[in-house]
């Protein structure tokens, strides 16, 4: 999979897909899809940078949606326990997943000056697996995030 996030595109595409693809799968499981959690996704989906809780709901109350931390809180624990989100551990951030719907592992690259987020596909996982496999190990969960330089921030240097 192609790197999603550095490039300039249509944020708006990302947010209506995005938002699709949660209501469709939603809709089919029988989850609860609440105004707070779609718009919890829709603010992810408006950039393509890590964004704290706290960041989030600064949003929420501005627009009247929510004022104490568990409302942002039990969005993104919902978001992320789908798979319409991801929670990069380096930042204690979130940002929206950039495959909703793909089974994938999941690979993020960081720019550590912008906070702007790439989500790729973790090549890597296959290795990992190998290790794990020949150790007798079972992996439930693995992250890989990687921090450096996105090119607008390269570019700017």
């Amino acid at each position: 999979m192609h790197p999603i996030g550095f490039e300039s595109h249509d944020h708006r595409h990302c947010i209506a897909e995005g938002v699709s693809a949660a209501e469709a799968r939603c809709a089919e499981e029988g989850l609860q899809f609440t105004p707070v959690r779609r718009r919890v996704l829709e603010i992810l989906l408006e950039q393509h940078r890590a964004m704290g809780a706290y960041d989030i709901l600064e949003v929420l109350r501005a627009e009247g949606l929510g004022s104490q931390p568990p409302v942002a809180y039990r969005a993104l624990d919902f978001l992320v326990s789908h798979g319409f989100a991801h929670r990069i551990e380096r930042l204690n951030a979130f940002t929206a997943c950039a495959y909703p719907g793909a089974d994938h592992a999941p690979a993020f690259l960081i720019c550590r000056l912008c906070r702007t987020v790439a989500e790729a596909s973790a090549a890597p996982r296959a290795q990992l697996d190998k290790a794990a496999a020949e150790a007798g190990f079972l992996i439930e969960r693995a992250v890989i995030e990687a921090e450096g330089l996105c090119p607008d921030c390269r570019n700017a240097a």
